[in-house]
């Protein structure tokens, strides 16, 4: 890849290209779980852009812009009391549409009371609140995402910070070769028959490292599948792990027999992002306690109050050399960190022209050609990808399974895969 497209693909503070992609598209700023109503505002930054939500006391959430029109001071500081967000440097006062209500400092025919503080439109579904940060009169209807089909379904949410840029972070999500490697202590071969996953691992009907990919282009971004030769029955089946990319920042991964499961990778700023990981089931699935142990993502043991981790870059991901010998591939904890310690160490903006790419990089390619052609095409005033796509979110879904070698792959890919049976 040459310098300028990698750039095409990776930054997105200012007019960046892919910036004015994602600004077309609805971002999460922060889980719904961390605003309370009258409890303390959540800074976020998305896009290079600096924001601060709240939930006020009737229960709506607000996202206005960091810094207060009055002199710039953080309203992450800020008093979230009745029904607004008051500045603690001047006493100002923000309704979540930005209105002032409140201007301790101004007398009361103060012109200075038609200000308002930056306010972009938000939603709150599927366990996020979103905003809008693009042009305020062309905001798309909010779409539900993957992972809430229905108002009931059950959601857990990892959230993670990620010292590196949004692109290489997502390639790790659509690349389904690495994990027969990295992730094989906590995926494992399923040798027994009737094994199923559990909290610490993941069983998986092949041994098959070497997978065959195939993609396929779609109106929402592109599906492929990695195909492996089975355990059982490798002369007449085959073992699929379907992956959907909805750009331009979420991904439908392989679920495992227990939930479905979806990532999004979004952009914090050119060299910052991220890192959601939702598990999901319309009735059961997995407790948000226990996919965060299992994930070894637990806030305020794994984790910093801002997201960030305590297993990092600088202090070696605390790699146990010893684990490492009596077995354990990785001697990180926790699949999050493992892909981490991977995505990390590229730096925080990868020099693509360095990379070798081979006949397991196949979605690798295929999302890096579509992202570029996508970033080149919105510099020429064409639609963003993904805003003019026919399929709903909610119709779409990953596969893991083993099928006869006759079944389309393709056809998993859809609502009907979740409720399609794996094997004859």
């Amino acid at each position: 890849m040459r310098p300028a497209d990698n750039d095409l693909l990776c930054r997105v503070e200012g007019d960046a290209p892919m910036g004015r992609i994602m600004r077309q598209h609805w971002l999460p700023v922060c889980m719904s779980e961390e605003l309370e109503a009258d409890g303390a505002p959540v800074k976020s930054r998305l896009v290079g852009v600096d924001l601060v939500a709240f939930r006020d006391t009737a229960g709506k959430v607000g996202v206005l812009d960091e810094r207060c029109p009055h002199r710039g001071a953080s309203l992450a500081f800020g008093r979230n009391e009745d029904c607004g967000l008051r500045c603690l440097y001047h006493g100002w006062k923000f309704a979540t549409d930005g209105e002032i209500v409140d201007m301790a400092s101004e007398p009361a025919d103060s012109r200075m009371r038609n200000l308002r503080a930056r306010a972009y439109p938000a939603h709150e579904a599927g366990g996020f609140v979103w905003a809008w940060l693009g042009d305020p009169e062309a905001v798309r209807p909010f779409e539900t995402p993957a992972w809430a089909p229905t108002p009931t379904t059950k959601i857990a949410i990892v959230k993670m910070h990620a010292a590196c840029n949004w692109a290489q972070v997502l390639e790790g999500s659509i690349d389904s070769a690495h994990s027969s490697s990295l992730h094989s202590t906590n995926m494992p071969t399923a040798e027994v028959e009737g094994s199923t996953a559990t909290e610490t691992a993941w069983l998986r009907p092949s041994n098959d490292k070497a997978p065959r990919l195939e993609a396929e282009v779609t109106d929402y971004g592109f599906h492929y599948a990695a195909l492996r030769r089975p355990i059982r029955d490798p002369e007449t089946h085959v073992y699929v792990r379907s992956t959907v990319f909805i750009a331009p920042f979420t991904v439908l991964i392989p679920p495992n027999d227990k939930y479905n499961l979806a990532q999004m990778l979004v952009p914090i700023d050119d060299e910052n992002c991220m890192f959601y990981w939702i598990a999901w089931h319309p009735t059961g699935g997995i407790g948000q306690d226990a996919w965060r142990r299992f994930c070894a993502a637990v806030p305020g043991v794994d984790l910093n109050p801002d997201w960030t981790k305590k297993r990092n870059l600088q202090n070696n991901f605390l790699q146990d050399r010893a684990a490492m010998a009596a077995g354990d591939f990785t001697g990180i904890e926790g699949i999050p960190a493992q892909d981490m310690a991977m995505w990390e160490s590229m730096g925080p903006i990868a020099d693509r022209s360095e990379d070798h790419l081979g006949s397991s990089d196949v979605a690798i390619i295929q999302f890096r050609r579509q992202m570029v052609a996508a970033a080149k095409a919105v510099q020429k005033g064409e639609p963003a990808i993904g805003t003019t796509s026919k399929s709903r979110q909610v119709d779409l879904a990953s596969f893991e399974g083993v099928v006869p070698k006759t079944a389309d792959w393709r056809t998993f890919t859809t609502r009907n895969a979740r409720q399609a049976e794996p094997a004859e």
